[in-house]
Protein backbone atom coordinates (compact mmCIF):
# COMPACT_ATOMS: atom_id res chain seq x y z
CA UNK A 1 0.00 0.00 0.00
CA UNK A 2 1.43 3.37 -1.00
CA UNK A 3 2.35 6.03 1.53
CA UNK A 4 -0.25 8.41 0.08
CA UNK A 5 -2.99 5.87 0.76
CA UNK A 6 -1.84 5.24 4.31
CA UNK A 7 -2.04 8.96 5.02
CA UNK A 8 -5.54 9.12 3.59
CA UNK A 9 -6.69 6.16 5.66
CA UNK A 10 -5.22 7.55 8.85
CA UNK A 11 -7.30 10.67 8.38
CA UNK A 12 -10.56 8.73 8.27
CA UNK A 13 -9.74 5.36 9.85
CA UNK A 14 -12.82 3.84 11.49
CA UNK A 15 -14.01 0.22 11.56
CA UNK A 16 -16.65 1.06 8.94
CA UNK A 17 -14.14 2.75 6.64
CA UNK A 18 -11.65 -0.10 7.06
CA UNK A 19 -14.37 -2.57 6.10
CA UNK A 20 -15.34 -0.44 3.09
CA UNK A 21 -11.71 -0.27 1.99
CA UNK A 22 -11.47 -4.07 2.21
CA UNK A 23 -14.61 -4.55 0.12
CA UNK A 24 -13.41 -2.14 -2.59
CA UNK A 25 -9.95 -3.67 -2.62
CA UNK A 26 -11.41 -7.14 -2.90
CA UNK A 27 -13.26 -6.18 -6.10
CA UNK A 28 -10.17 -4.52 -7.56
CA UNK A 29 -7.98 -7.55 -6.85
CA UNK A 30 -10.57 -10.01 -8.09
CA UNK A 31 -11.04 -8.23 -11.42
CA UNK A 32 -7.41 -7.51 -12.34
CA UNK A 33 -4.32 -9.62 -12.83
CA UNK A 34 -0.72 -8.48 -12.41
CA UNK A 35 0.25 -9.46 -15.96
CA UNK A 36 -2.76 -7.94 -17.75
CA UNK A 37 -4.25 -4.47 -18.33
CA UNK A 38 -6.06 -3.26 -15.25
CA UNK A 39 -7.61 -0.29 -13.50
CA UNK A 40 -7.17 2.47 -10.94
CA UNK A 41 -9.69 3.54 -8.33
CA UNK A 42 -10.03 6.67 -6.21
CA UNK A 43 -12.71 7.13 -3.55
CA UNK A 44 -12.97 10.32 -1.50
CA UNK A 45 -15.59 10.76 1.23
CA UNK A 46 -16.08 13.96 3.20
CA UNK A 47 -13.02 15.34 1.47
CA UNK A 48 -10.75 12.52 2.73
CA UNK A 49 -9.16 9.79 0.66
CA UNK A 50 -10.42 6.36 1.66
CA UNK A 51 -9.06 4.50 -1.36
CA UNK A 52 -6.52 5.34 -4.05
CA UNK A 53 -4.70 2.53 -5.81
CA UNK A 54 -4.04 0.85 -9.13
CA UNK A 55 -3.72 -2.76 -10.26
CA UNK A 56 -2.46 -4.41 -13.43
CA UNK A 57 -0.31 -3.13 -16.26
CA UNK A 58 -0.41 0.28 -17.89
CA UNK A 59 1.60 -1.11 -20.80
CA UNK A 60 1.75 -4.85 -21.38
CA UNK A 61 4.81 -4.54 -23.62
CA UNK A 62 6.96 -2.57 -21.17
CA UNK A 63 5.40 -4.14 -18.04
CA UNK A 64 4.87 -0.70 -16.48
CA UNK A 65 2.44 -0.83 -13.56
CA UNK A 66 -0.78 1.11 -13.12
CA UNK A 67 -0.49 3.58 -10.24
CA UNK A 68 -2.39 6.65 -9.06
CA UNK A 69 -0.20 8.70 -11.44
CA UNK A 70 -0.95 6.65 -14.57
CA UNK A 71 -2.52 8.78 -17.30
CA UNK A 72 -5.59 7.17 -18.88
CA UNK A 73 -7.44 8.39 -21.94
CA UNK A 74 -10.64 9.88 -20.53
CA UNK A 75 -12.75 9.48 -23.68
CA UNK A 76 -16.07 11.24 -22.99
CA UNK A 77 -15.09 12.31 -19.47
CA UNK A 78 -13.03 14.84 -21.46
CA UNK A 79 -16.25 16.72 -22.18
CA UNK A 80 -16.25 18.35 -18.73
CA UNK A 81 -12.89 19.97 -19.54
CA UNK A 82 -14.09 21.11 -22.96
CA UNK A 83 -17.18 22.63 -21.38
CA UNK A 84 -15.11 24.38 -18.73
CA UNK A 85 -12.98 25.98 -21.43
CA UNK A 86 -16.09 27.40 -23.08
CA UNK A 87 -17.51 28.61 -19.76
CA UNK A 88 -14.25 30.37 -18.94
CA UNK A 89 -14.42 32.19 -22.27
CA UNK A 90 -18.00 33.19 -21.49
CA UNK A 91 -16.89 34.40 -18.04
CA UNK A 92 -14.31 36.62 -19.77
CA UNK A 93 -17.03 38.02 -22.06
CA UNK A 94 -15.42 36.56 -25.18
CA UNK A 95 -18.51 34.63 -26.27
CA UNK A 96 -22.16 34.19 -25.39
CA UNK A 97 -23.89 30.86 -24.89
CA UNK A 98 -26.55 32.15 -27.27
CA UNK A 99 -24.06 32.68 -30.10
CA UNK A 100 -24.98 30.63 -33.20
CA UNK A 101 -22.56 28.37 -35.04
CA UNK A 102 -22.44 30.78 -37.98
CA UNK A 103 -20.74 33.39 -35.80
CA UNK A 104 -17.67 31.15 -35.68
CA UNK A 105 -18.10 29.18 -38.89
CA UNK A 106 -19.65 31.54 -41.49
CA UNK A 107 -19.73 28.83 -44.16
CA UNK A 108 -21.84 26.48 -42.01
CA UNK A 109 -25.14 25.70 -43.71
CA UNK A 110 -27.39 28.56 -42.50
CA UNK A 111 -30.39 26.29 -41.90
CA UNK A 112 -28.33 24.49 -39.27
CA UNK A 113 -25.73 27.06 -38.27
CA UNK A 114 -28.16 29.86 -37.46
CA UNK A 115 -30.37 27.63 -35.30
CA UNK A 116 -27.73 25.83 -33.24
CA UNK A 117 -26.38 27.81 -30.28
CA UNK A 118 -23.46 27.11 -27.97
CA UNK A 119 -25.83 26.19 -25.13
CA UNK A 120 -27.37 23.51 -27.35
CA UNK A 121 -23.93 22.01 -27.93
CA UNK A 122 -23.15 22.02 -24.20
CA UNK A 123 -26.38 20.19 -23.33
CA UNK A 124 -26.59 17.68 -26.22
CA UNK A 125 -29.78 19.34 -27.44
CA UNK A 126 -28.45 20.64 -30.76
CA UNK A 127 -29.86 17.91 -32.99
CA UNK A 128 -26.68 18.09 -35.04
CA UNK A 129 -25.73 14.96 -36.97
CA UNK A 130 -23.37 12.41 -35.46
CA UNK A 131 -20.10 12.65 -37.36
CA UNK A 132 -19.66 8.90 -36.98
CA UNK A 133 -22.78 8.40 -39.09
CA UNK A 134 -21.67 10.59 -42.01
CA UNK A 135 -17.94 9.84 -42.19
CA UNK A 136 -16.49 7.84 -45.07
CA UNK A 137 -16.75 4.13 -44.17
CA UNK A 138 -13.40 3.65 -45.91
CA UNK A 139 -11.68 6.32 -43.81
CA UNK A 140 -8.13 5.27 -42.91
CA UNK A 141 -6.62 8.46 -41.50
CA UNK A 142 -7.64 9.51 -38.00
CA UNK A 143 -10.28 12.20 -37.93
CA UNK A 144 -9.51 15.53 -36.28
CA UNK A 145 -12.00 18.06 -34.91
CA UNK A 146 -11.49 20.11 -38.07
CA UNK A 147 -12.49 17.07 -40.13
CA UNK A 148 -15.71 16.86 -38.13
CA UNK A 149 -16.46 20.45 -39.09
CA UNK A 150 -15.81 19.64 -42.76
CA UNK A 151 -18.17 16.66 -42.57
CA UNK A 152 -20.98 18.67 -40.98
CA UNK A 153 -20.88 22.24 -42.26
CA UNK A 154 -22.59 21.55 -45.60
CA UNK A 155 -25.31 19.33 -44.14
CA UNK A 156 -28.74 20.95 -44.23
CA UNK A 157 -30.57 18.67 -41.79
CA UNK A 158 -30.85 18.13 -38.05
CA UNK A 159 -32.22 15.25 -36.01
CA UNK A 160 -34.68 17.67 -34.37
CA UNK A 161 -35.26 21.35 -33.66
CA UNK A 162 -32.43 22.60 -31.40
CA UNK A 163 -33.45 22.67 -27.75
CA UNK A 164 -36.44 20.37 -28.18
CA UNK A 165 -34.87 16.98 -27.42
CA UNK A 166 -31.81 15.29 -25.91
CA UNK A 167 -29.45 13.25 -28.07
CA UNK A 168 -25.90 12.62 -26.92
CA UNK A 169 -23.52 14.16 -29.45
CA UNK A 170 -19.78 13.79 -29.87
CA UNK A 171 -20.08 16.15 -32.84
CA UNK A 172 -21.20 18.95 -30.52
CA UNK A 173 -18.11 18.75 -28.36
CA UNK A 174 -15.76 18.63 -31.34
CA UNK A 175 -17.35 21.87 -32.50
CA UNK A 176 -16.96 23.35 -29.01
CA UNK A 177 -13.23 22.64 -29.16
CA UNK A 178 -13.02 24.45 -32.50
CA UNK A 179 -15.01 27.39 -31.10
CA UNK A 180 -12.53 27.55 -28.23
CA UNK A 181 -9.68 27.75 -30.73
CA UNK A 182 -11.45 30.37 -32.84
CA UNK A 183 -12.20 32.64 -29.87
CA UNK A 184 -8.94 32.21 -27.95
CA UNK A 185 -6.52 32.17 -30.88
CA UNK A 186 -4.82 29.15 -29.30
CA UNK A 187 -4.84 25.47 -30.10
CA UNK A 188 -7.36 23.59 -27.99
CA UNK A 189 -4.60 21.63 -26.25
CA UNK A 190 -2.70 24.82 -25.42
CA UNK A 191 -5.83 26.59 -24.14
CA UNK A 192 -6.84 23.74 -21.82
CA UNK A 193 -3.30 23.46 -20.54
CA UNK A 194 -2.95 27.19 -19.84
CA UNK A 195 -6.40 27.87 -18.42
CA UNK A 196 -7.25 24.62 -16.62
CA UNK A 197 -4.33 22.25 -16.10
CA UNK A 198 -1.69 24.79 -15.10
CA UNK A 199 -3.83 26.83 -12.65
CA UNK A 200 -4.95 23.62 -10.95
CA UNK A 201 -1.42 22.14 -10.93
CA UNK A 202 -2.54 19.18 -13.02
CA UNK A 203 1.03 19.02 -14.22
CA UNK A 204 0.93 15.65 -15.99
CA UNK A 205 -2.49 15.96 -17.66
CA UNK A 206 -2.66 16.68 -21.36
CA UNK A 207 -4.83 16.71 -24.46
CA UNK A 208 -3.88 14.03 -26.97
CA UNK A 209 -1.90 15.15 -29.98
CA UNK A 210 -0.64 12.45 -32.32
CA UNK A 211 3.10 11.95 -32.10
CA UNK A 212 3.55 13.88 -28.85
CA UNK A 213 4.65 11.89 -25.79
CA UNK A 214 2.36 11.45 -22.79
CA UNK A 215 4.01 10.87 -19.43
CA UNK A 216 2.99 7.75 -17.48
CA UNK A 217 0.67 6.77 -20.30
CA UNK A 218 -1.64 3.77 -20.10
CA UNK A 219 -2.12 2.00 -23.41
CA UNK A 220 -5.56 0.68 -24.29
CA UNK A 221 -6.61 -2.95 -24.72
CA UNK A 222 -9.74 -4.93 -25.51
CA UNK A 223 -10.72 -8.49 -24.79
CA UNK A 224 -10.62 -10.97 -27.64
CA UNK A 225 -11.64 -14.48 -26.69
CA UNK A 226 -9.62 -15.23 -23.53
CA UNK A 227 -6.89 -12.67 -24.14
CA UNK A 228 -6.45 -8.89 -24.21
CA UNK A 229 -5.17 -7.37 -27.44
CA UNK A 230 -3.69 -3.94 -28.08
CA UNK A 231 -6.46 -1.47 -28.95
CA UNK A 232 -5.16 1.99 -28.13
CA UNK A 233 -6.31 4.03 -31.12
CA UNK A 234 -9.09 4.07 -33.69
CA UNK A 235 -10.13 6.26 -36.59
CA UNK A 236 -12.19 8.43 -34.23
CA UNK A 237 -9.85 8.58 -31.21
CA UNK A 238 -7.79 11.62 -32.27
CA UNK A 239 -10.60 14.16 -31.95
CA UNK A 240 -10.00 16.35 -28.91
CA UNK A 241 -13.16 18.09 -27.76
CA UNK A 242 -15.23 14.96 -27.33
CA UNK A 243 -12.61 12.67 -25.82
CA UNK A 244 -8.96 13.71 -26.02
CA UNK A 245 -7.93 14.37 -22.40
CA UNK A 246 -5.43 12.15 -20.59
CA UNK A 247 -5.30 12.37 -16.80
CA UNK A 248 -4.56 10.35 -13.67
CA UNK A 249 -6.24 9.77 -10.33
CA UNK A 250 -3.88 12.28 -8.72
CA UNK A 251 -4.69 15.03 -11.21
CA UNK A 252 -8.39 14.19 -11.43
CA UNK A 253 -8.61 14.61 -7.68
CA UNK A 254 -7.21 18.14 -8.09
CA UNK A 255 -9.83 18.83 -10.76
CA UNK A 256 -12.70 17.77 -8.50
CA UNK A 257 -11.43 19.67 -5.50
CA UNK A 258 -11.34 22.75 -7.74
CA UNK A 259 -14.94 22.08 -8.81
CA UNK A 260 -16.04 21.71 -5.21
CA UNK A 261 -14.32 24.95 -4.22
CA UNK A 262 -15.34 26.91 -7.32
CA UNK A 263 -11.70 27.68 -8.08
CA UNK A 264 -12.30 28.36 -11.77
CA UNK A 265 -16.04 29.07 -11.56
CA UNK A 266 -19.10 28.02 -9.59
CA UNK A 267 -20.23 24.76 -11.20
CA UNK A 268 -23.64 24.70 -9.48
CA UNK A 269 -24.46 28.15 -10.85
CA UNK A 270 -23.16 27.12 -14.26
CA UNK A 271 -25.41 24.08 -14.30
CA UNK A 272 -28.43 26.20 -13.40
CA UNK A 273 -27.42 28.59 -16.18
CA UNK A 274 -26.82 25.95 -18.82
CA UNK A 275 -28.15 22.56 -17.70
CA UNK A 276 -31.24 21.04 -19.26
CA UNK A 277 -33.63 18.29 -18.25
CA UNK A 278 -33.50 15.07 -20.25
CA UNK A 279 -37.12 14.46 -21.35
CA UNK A 280 -36.87 10.67 -21.62
CA UNK A 281 -35.72 10.23 -17.99
CA UNK A 282 -36.95 11.05 -14.50
CA UNK A 283 -35.02 13.74 -12.63
CA UNK A 284 -32.01 13.58 -14.94
CA UNK A 285 -30.21 16.48 -16.55
CA UNK A 286 -27.17 17.29 -18.68
CA UNK A 287 -25.01 20.36 -18.74
CA UNK A 288 -21.40 21.44 -19.02
CA UNK A 289 -20.02 17.96 -19.62
CA UNK A 290 -21.97 16.25 -16.80
CA UNK A 291 -25.03 14.12 -16.36
CA UNK A 292 -26.63 14.97 -13.05
CA UNK A 293 -29.60 14.46 -10.79
CA UNK A 294 -31.19 16.80 -8.23
CA UNK A 295 -30.26 20.25 -9.57
CA UNK A 296 -30.32 21.85 -6.10
CA UNK A 297 -27.84 19.33 -4.68
CA UNK A 298 -26.43 17.63 -7.76
CA UNK A 299 -25.07 14.13 -8.05
CA UNK A 300 -22.73 14.35 -11.03
CA UNK A 301 -21.87 11.44 -13.32
CA UNK A 302 -20.07 10.70 -16.55
CA UNK A 303 -18.55 7.72 -18.25
CA UNK A 304 -15.91 7.53 -20.93
CA UNK A 305 -15.61 4.53 -23.20
CA UNK A 306 -13.51 4.02 -26.30
CA UNK A 307 -11.61 1.32 -28.15
CA UNK A 308 -9.25 0.56 -25.27
CA UNK A 309 -10.54 2.37 -22.17
CA UNK A 310 -13.53 2.38 -19.84
CA UNK A 311 -13.92 5.08 -17.19
CA UNK A 312 -16.56 6.17 -14.68
CA UNK A 313 -16.74 9.17 -12.36
CA UNK A 314 -19.39 10.11 -9.81
CA UNK A 315 -19.15 13.28 -7.72
CA UNK A 316 -21.37 14.71 -4.98
CA UNK A 317 -19.94 18.19 -4.38
CA UNK A 318 -22.02 18.91 -1.27
CA UNK A 319 -20.53 15.85 0.44
CA UNK A 320 -17.06 16.23 -1.05
CA UNK A 321 -17.54 12.72 -2.40
CA UNK A 322 -15.85 11.30 -5.48
CA UNK A 323 -15.42 7.91 -7.06
CA UNK A 324 -13.15 7.78 -10.10
CA UNK A 325 -12.56 4.47 -11.85
CA UNK A 326 -10.18 4.43 -14.81
CA UNK A 327 -9.45 1.26 -16.77
CA UNK A 328 -7.33 0.47 -19.84
CA UNK A 329 -9.60 -2.47 -20.66
CA UNK A 330 -12.44 -1.65 -23.05
CA UNK A 331 -14.74 -4.30 -21.60
CA UNK A 332 -14.85 -3.47 -17.91
CA UNK A 333 -18.28 -1.97 -17.15
CA UNK A 334 -19.44 -4.48 -14.55
CA UNK A 335 -16.45 -3.72 -12.34
CA UNK A 336 -17.38 -0.05 -12.01
CA UNK A 337 -20.99 -0.96 -11.31
CA UNK A 338 -19.92 -3.34 -8.52
CA UNK A 339 -17.75 -0.67 -6.89
CA UNK A 340 -20.50 1.97 -7.02
CA UNK A 341 -22.99 -0.51 -5.55
CA UNK A 342 -20.66 -1.15 -2.61
CA UNK A 343 -20.53 2.59 -1.95
CA UNK A 344 -24.30 2.92 -2.32
CA UNK A 345 -24.90 0.11 0.15
CA UNK A 346 -22.32 1.46 2.59
CA UNK A 347 -23.33 5.08 2.98
CA UNK A 348 -24.50 6.69 -0.26
CA UNK A 349 -27.92 5.32 -1.32
CA UNK A 350 -28.26 8.25 -3.71
CA UNK A 351 -25.77 6.45 -5.95
CA UNK A 352 -28.27 3.67 -6.62
CA UNK A 353 -28.86 3.34 -10.36
CA UNK A 354 -26.67 6.37 -11.16
CA UNK A 355 -24.83 4.29 -13.76
CA UNK A 356 -28.08 3.90 -15.72
CA UNK A 357 -27.39 7.40 -17.07
CA UNK A 358 -24.61 5.77 -19.07
CA UNK A 359 -27.31 4.35 -21.35
CA UNK A 360 -27.98 7.90 -22.57
CA UNK A 361 -24.55 8.11 -24.20
CA UNK A 362 -25.51 5.49 -26.75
Amino acid sequence: MGKFLLVGLLLVATPAISQLYSRLDSVMRATTQPTLPGAALLVIANGKIIYRNGYGLANVKTKSLITSRTNFRMASISKQFTAMGVLLLEKEGKLSLDDPLTKFFPDFNPHVGQQVRIRHLLTHTSGILDYESVMDPNQHRQLLDSDVLTLLKKRDSLYFKPGSQFRYSNSAYCLLALITEHVSGQSFASFIRQHIFQPLHMTKSTVYEAGKPIANRAMGYRQKADAFVFSDQSITSATKGDGGVYTSLVDYQKWNVALWKGTLLNLNLALKHVGKAIPQTLDSYYGDGWFYRNPNNPILFHSGSTCGFNNYVVSIPSKKFLVAYFSNKATNKTNAASLVKILADAEYPELTDILTLDDLTQ
